[in-house]
This record gives C-alpha cells, sequence and structure tokens, in this order.
C-alpha cells in the first residue's frame, strides 16, 4: 500500500494506455450488445419486449449502483487491482448470461454483469486522472474515449449480425472471453501511487462535501437520461420501421464511428477551444439529432442521428468527465464513481420509463423529448463549467 500523494507524469506510456483503452472496449462492448438484440430475445425466450428491455435496465442500473463500491474499494486497494478482481467476476457474468435458459436467469445475469463490468471504465478514468496533468489531461481522456466509442460500435455491429445468422448467447459469451484475458494480461500494468484513504468511509466524506461534486453530479443523472436512455431505442425504432435486426445494429452502432472520429477532433480542439464551447457544440449535436429523430425513423435519418449522438458523446462528454476527475484529487476514485452512479442511473431510469413506449411503437414523442431535455443539460453543464475555478 502507497502512503505518498499521486503526483502525475506529463505522459502516459503507450502499452498502460492501451491496456487501459482494452478495458474500457470491453466494458462498453458488453455494456452496449443488447441493444440490437431487444426485439429478438424476447421471442426466443417467450417474453414480451418490456421484460428484455428489463435486462439492459438492471445492467444499467447495477452498472451504476456498483460504482461508488469500486470507487472505495479503488482508493483503498488500488486500481489495478479492481481492474482485475472486477473483470474476473465480469467474466462469469457474461458466460451465465450466455446459458441463461430463461427470462429471470437472463436478467439476473445481467444485473451481476453490470455489477462487475462497472468498475473497467471509472479506474481506467481515474488511472488517467492520477498520471497525467490536468493541463493535458483530456488527450488521453479522448483516447479512452475513442476505445469506448469503439468498444460501442462494434457490439452493436457484431450483436445484430451474431444474433441474426448465429445466436444472441455468442454475443454474451465474447465480452465474458475477453473480460478473462484482460483480468490477466493487467497485471501487467504499474499501480500509480495515490494517497492513503483512511476509513471506508473517509473517500465519501471528501466528495460529498463538495458543493461542485453535487453540481456535476446533477449534470451526469440528466445526461446519462437524455443520450445514454434514449439511446438504447435507435435500434429498436429501426426495427418497429421493419428494418432488420442486423441492419439496425450496424446503423445504431455508427453512434461509435461518430463518437470516434469526434474524439480526434476534440483532441486537436483541447486548449484552443475553451471547455464551455466544446460542452456547447456537443449539446447542439445531441438536440439536432433528437429533432430528426422525432421527425423520421427511417435508415437515411437515423444514420444522421447516430452519427451526431456520438459527436455530442465525444464533445460533451469526455469534457464533463474531465471535470470529474479534478473535483476531488485526494478521493479520486470515488468521485468519479460517484459521477458514473449518477450518469448510469439516468440512462437507467429513462429507458425504463420509455420502454412502454417503445413497446407501442411510439417513438417520435420519446425522441423530442430527449432534444427538449437537451436544452436544460447543456445550459446547466455551460453555465457550471464557466463558474468552475
Amino acid at each position: 500500500m502507497t502512503t505518498t500523494a499521486s503526483t502525475p507524469v506529463a505522459t502516459l506510456p503507450a502499452s498502460s494506455l492501451r491496456l487501459l483503452r482494452t478495458a474500457g472496449f470491453v466494458s462498453n462492448f458488453d455494456r452496449f450488445c443488447i441493444a440490437p438484440m431487444l426485439v429478438l430475445i424476447g421471442p426466443r425466450l417467450g417474453v414480451p419486449l418490456p421484460t428484455v428491455v428489463l435486462a439492459a435496465s438492471i445492467y444499467y442500473l447495477t452498472y451504476g449502483l456498483m460504482q461508488p463500491v469500486w470507487g472505495v474499494a479503488s482508493d483503498r486497494w488500488g486500481r489495478v487491482w479492481v481492474m482485475r478482481v472486477s473483470l474476473t467476476g465480469a467474466a462469469l457474468a457474461a458466460l451465465a448470461s450466455a446459458l441463461a435458459p430463461d427470462a429471470p436467469v437472463l436478467i439476473g445475469a445481467r444485473a451481476l454483469a453490470g455489477a462487475f463490468f462497472a468498475a473497467s471504465i471509472a479506474a481506467s478514468l481515474t488511472y488517467v486522472g492520477d498520471t497525467v496533468p490536468v493541463a493535458i489531461r483530456q488527450r488521453p481522456l479522448s483516447e479512452l474515449m475513442t476505445a469506448f466509442a469503439l468498444g460501442t460500435a462494434v457490439a452493436t455491429v457484431v450483436a445484430g449480425a451474431l444474433a441474426h445468422y448465429l445466436s444472441w448467447r455468442l454475443v454474451f459469451a465474447l465480452p465474458g472471453v475477453l473480460a478473462a484475458y484482460l483480468a490477466v494480461a493487467l497485471r501487467r500494468l504499474p499501480e500509480p501511487e495515490r494517497a492513503p484513504s483512511g476509513s471506508l468511509l473517509a473517500p465519501f466524506r471528501v466528495v460529498l462535501s463538495s458543493p461542485w461534486q453535487w453540481y456535476v453530479m446533477a449534470v451526469a443523472l440528466l445526461e446519462g437520461a437524455v443520450l445514454l436512455g434514449f439511446l438504447t431505442y435507435l435500434a429498436p425504432a429501426l426495427e418497429a420501421q421493419g428494418v432488420p435486426t442486423s441492419l439496425a445494429g450496424a446503423v445504431a452502432a455508427l453512434y461509435g464511428v461518430g463518437s470516434m472520429a469526434a474524439a480526434q477532433v476534440v483532441k486537436r480542439l483541447v486548449g484552443q477551444w475553451s471547455p464551455v464551447g466544446l460542452i456547447v457544440a456537443g449539446g447542439v449535436q445531441m438536440a439536432l439529432a433528437y429533432l430528426l429523430a422525432g421527425y423520421s425513423q427511417s435508415t437515411g435519418v437515423v444514420v444522421m442521428v447516430a452519427l451526431l449522438l456520438g459527436g455530442g458523446w465525444s464533445f460533451m462528454h469526455s469534457t464533463i468527465q474531465s471535470w470529474a476527475t479534478a473535483l476531488s484529487p485526494t478521493a479520486r476514485a470515488t468521485g468519479v464513481a460517484m459521477f458514473g452512479v449518477a450518469l448510469y442511473v439516468g440512462s437507467a431510469l429513462a429507458s425504463w420509463l420509455a420502454a412502454p413506449t417503445a413497446q407501442a411503437h411510439d417513438y417520435r414523442p420519446m425522441f423530442w423529448l430527449a432534444a427538449l431535455l437537451t436544452v436544460p443539460l447543456t445550459a446547466a453543464a455551460a453555465v457550471g463549467r464557466a463558474r468552475y475555478r
């Protein structure tokens, strides 16, 4: 156990960044692979769409609720230790998902998968926060966002194709195999120095005593609802128009393509544009995307929607995420984890509340509501970031 405070270095070794990117990729693959399979899994298990949506919603919920648990563990026992332990559990939960004989078992297995995969992204972000100075931190964070987006894109394409032509069970098995590999490979990642966490609840006292932490968590709650919650229904909206599952998944995967392309732009704009400018640019893209989605759910329009939402995520979320890593440096993992709690609880609530509307194939008001909610989200994020010192 280290007892000295973290002293960020100017660069992060390429090998370390590669492992962190892979861990984030696998986590996002598992989190997003179910969306293009929602319509397909229901008939195979003999249950209606809202029941299958529950498997996605409870995943997001446990993913969010476990963030502070892993955050405290990370501040106490280390970032790498947490990633290796959690990925071991994630591998087992993913295998259970693949073997689930009925909907209740699938829902339970997805709940466990969400709980275990919850550690990877927050731990990788915290690792960057520990090792890279804040002035240039958004650049490696953008690299991580690119890997996260790639996981999203590959998941939606692979999930739709494999579920349509082979089996949805194989889709859940893939991240399990990758998680098992990473649980071993991450032993090569050096543990960064960090301040001693003290008592078990000490990091929470540090984090929750910060008014700015509460403010950013509120922004994250709304962001999770607006973007991640409603994003779940892009593929089902296409399938409701008669688009095959594999094609719907491929179109929804363009969200990841848009995010990856925008992440490269964001890396170049860091230091040239203010954080407020990046947030507003992201909000404009998201609002336009949902307005288009409300207007039409045709394949051509949803292509543009997915690309714009990916761009909005890279511009807005990477900026807010970088802000979150700086709020509580002496309890960084717990602070990032609480940010994740808000983000994923927001996404779970939105996807669950929208399920009856999706069951009725009434997607237009759902997407227009998302466009409306983008306005206060962008305003709150931009104003808060402008005032933060």
